[in-house]
Order: structure tokens, then C-alpha cells, then sequence
């Protein structure tokens, strides 16, 4: 699975890359504005959610409240059980994690996928949790496997 996570960059903006990798077969989308005010989060994501209904792709959240199919919360965030209390089944759910800890406790949660990071270094993270690598994904994806933890993992973090 390919999720797409937006950011800024001096050549796109959050919707111009969407468009970009929805234009390019990407079919999952996480809206990550973390500092924007909410007037400017919900202009973007208004038209990010209207582009992934167009392209039939699935839209998440960083944090945030709007029309979508899901949210993907961070490890400071509200806990994953709680999330799923007020969003019922029917809502995607994705969870932060950094070690194999991260993940048992998000699966245990009722998370549906898990967005594992970081893998390398990247400055859109304030404190950085230390780098995985490809080393530190086998290890953690071991662990999984014999702990029989199925979820989908996307990589994040300087991708």
C-alpha cells in the first residue's frame, strides 16, 4: 500500500501534490497540516477530500475533524480505543508507532494500520524519534510476524 502524506514544498503545496500523486495511481491520502490555523486546514482539506472522492481514494487526517474516511493519530494524540469509541467501525483508524511496544498497543486498540516511522531522517518531524532504518523495519515487522500483528505498516518518516 502507498499512502501519500502531504507537505508543503516550495513546488507544491498539500493540494497540488495530491493532485500529482492521485494523477499518478496513489489511492490513500493523509492530510498532515500540523501548525496551519484551522480556517487555512479546512480550505485545504476541503479540496483534498473533494480530489480523493473524484479519484475514488481514501482520505485520512492528521489530528483534525472533516469529511473523511478516517484519521491517523499521533502517539501524543487521543488513544486509538477511545477514537474508535466516538468514530464506531465503519471509520479507518491508523496509529503512530516507533518500536514493536507501539504497535502491539495500537493493534490491541483496534487500529487498522499502523504508520511506523521514522524510517530515515526528515525535518517535517519536531523530536525526532530515532531512525529505524531498513534494519530496524525487519526487526520490528519480525516481532509482528511472531507475535501474529497482521496490520498494514506504512513507512513514514524521509520517504
Amino acid at each position: 500500500m502507498l499512502q501519500f502524506i502531504t507537505h508543503h514544498t516550495d513546488r507544491y503545496d498539500e493540494i497540488a501534490g495530491t493532485r500529482a500523486v492521485l494523477e499518478g495511481g496513489c489511492r490513500w491520502v493523509q492530510l498532515r497540516m500540523k501548525d496551519a490555523p484551522d480556517a487555512e486546514f479546512l480550505r485545504v482539506g476541503r479540496e483534498v477530500g473533494r480530489l480523493c472522492r473524484e479519484y475514488g481514494a481514501t482520505f485520512l487526517l492528521d489530528d483534525r475533524e472533516l469529511n473523511a474516511d478516517g484519521v491517523h493519530l499521533g502517539k501524543l494524540d487521543m488513544p486509538v480505543a477511545e477514537a474508535r469509541r466516538l468514530l464506531g467501525p465503519e471509520y479507518l483508524i491508523g496509529a503512530t508507532a516507533n518500536t514493536f511496544e507501539d504497535i502491539e498497543r495500537g493493534a490491541g486498540q483496534g487500529a487498522d494500520y499502523i504508520g511506523l516511522g521514522p524510517f530515515r531522517f526528515t525535518q517535517t518531524k519536531r523530536n525526532l524519534s530515532p531512525v529505524l532504518g531498513l534494519e530496524g523495519y525487519r526487526t520490528i515487522m519480525e516481532c509482528c510476524r511472531n507475535a501474529g500483528i497482521a496490520l498494514p505498516v506504512v513507512a513514514i518518516g524521509g520517504i
